[in-house]
C-alpha cells in the first residue's frame, strides 16, 4: 500500500512538471512537440483548442485501444497520469516566465518534459499515447523505451513543420533529444556504474589487487578460447566511474596484454553499493 502510495505520488508530480513543459516553454515559444502532446498543441495553434481536454480525449481513446498490451496496475496508473496531465495543462495555461531566448527554452523544455514523463514510466505507470507505442516496441522489437519514443515523437513533431516552420522544428528536435536523455537517466536510475571484464594470463594477480588496492568484489567465470580451447579465468567487476583510471593501472602493470572491456551499468545493488532492500 506504501509503495502504491508513493508511485502515486511520483506520477502526479511527474504529471505537473510535464504539464509546466508545455505551458511555460513550448508553447509560448511556437516549438512543437511529439506524440498526443504534439498534436494537441498543433491543434493548439491552428484552433485554439483546449490543449487539456484535447490531451485527455485523445488518450482516453488510445487507453480503451491499446489497454490489452498493459497490465492492470500500468493501466490504472495510466490513467492517473492522463487525468492529471490534462487537468495540470489546464491550470498551468496561464502561468508563464520571463524568457525569450529559443535555445534555453528548448533545453529546459526538453528537460522538463523528459523528467516528468521519465518519473510516470519509472513507477510503471505511461502517459498513453506514443508512450503505449514505444511499450510495444520494447515488449516485441527490444528497442529502449525512451528511443522508441523518440522515434514516434519525431514523427508527429516532422508533421508540425507546416505549423511551425523549419527553424522551430530544428530547435523542437533538440527539445526532443534532450528530453529523452532526460527520460533515460530518471528511468534507468541515478546510480551509473561501470562494469569491467578482464581477459588475462595473470587473473590471480590482478583478482588480488582489485581486493587489497580497491576494496572490490571479484566475480571470476571459467571460460576458454575458441580457436585455442586454452581455459581462462575471466574477471568481472563493477566499480564506480571514478575507479576506471585505478583499475586501469593495476591491470596495465600486471599483463600489458590484457582484453579489457568497459560496460555502462546502472541501478547497481549489493554490498558496496545500495542496499536493495530499501528501494
Amino acid at each position: 500500500m506504501k509503495k502504491r502510495v508513493i508511485d502515486i505520488i511520483y506520477i502526479l508530480l511527474g504529471s505537473f512538471i510535464f504539464a509546466l513543459a508545455v505551458n511555460l516553454f513550448i508553447i509560448p515559444n511556437d516549438l512543437g512537440e511529439g506524440g498526443v502532446t504534439g498534436i494537441t498543441i498543433i491543434l493548439y495553434y491552428l484552433f485554439e483548442w483546449s490543449p487539456g481536454l484535447v490531451s485527455l480525449i485523445l488518450n482516453g481513446i488510445l487507453i480503451i485501444a491499446g489497454y490489452k498490451f498493459l497490465s492492470k496496475i500500468t493501466t490504472i496508473y495510466t490513467i492517473i497520469a492522463v487525468v492529471f496531465h490534462s487537468l495540470f495543462l489546464q491550470l498551468t495555461m496561464s502561468w508563464s516566465i520571463s524568457s525569450e531566448e529559443i535555445m534555453i527554452n528548448a533545453i529546459f523544455g526538453g528537460i522538463f518534459a523528459g523528467v516528468g514523463i521519465g518519473l510516470i514510466i519509472r513507477v510503471g505507470g505511461t502517459t498513453a499515447g506514443t508512450t503505449i507505442l514505444a511499450r510495444i516496441t520494447n515488449k516485441y522489437l527490444g528497442w529502449s523505451i525512451s528511443y522508441g519514443l523518440l522515434f514516434f515523437d519525431l514523427i508527429v513533431a516532422f508533421s508540425s513543420y507546416f505549423i511551425i516552420g523549419m527553424e522551430s522544428l530544428m530547435f523542437t528536435i533538440v527539445m526532443l533529444y534532450i528530453g529523452t536523455k532526460a527520460m533515460e537517466y530518471i528511468i534507468e536510475g541515478v546510480n551509473p556504474k561501470k562494469a569491467i571484464t578482464v581477459i588475462s594470463e595473470k587473473p590471480d594477480i590482478i583478482a588480488q589487487q582489485v581486493n587489497s588496492l580497491m576494496d572490490r568484489g571479484v566475480t571470476v567465470f571459467s571460460g576458454h578460447g575458441y580457436y585455442s580451447k586454452t581455459s581462462k579465468d575471466i574477471l568481472y567487476i563493477v566499480i564506480s566511474k571514478q575507479e576506471v583510471v585505478k583499475l586501469k593501472k593495476i591491470v596495465k602493470s600486471t599483463d600489458k596484454n590484457a582484453f579489457l572491456t568497459i560496460h555502462d551499468v546502472r541501478d547497481v545493488f549489493g554490498e558496496g553499493f545500495l542496499d536493495i532492500s530499501k528501494t
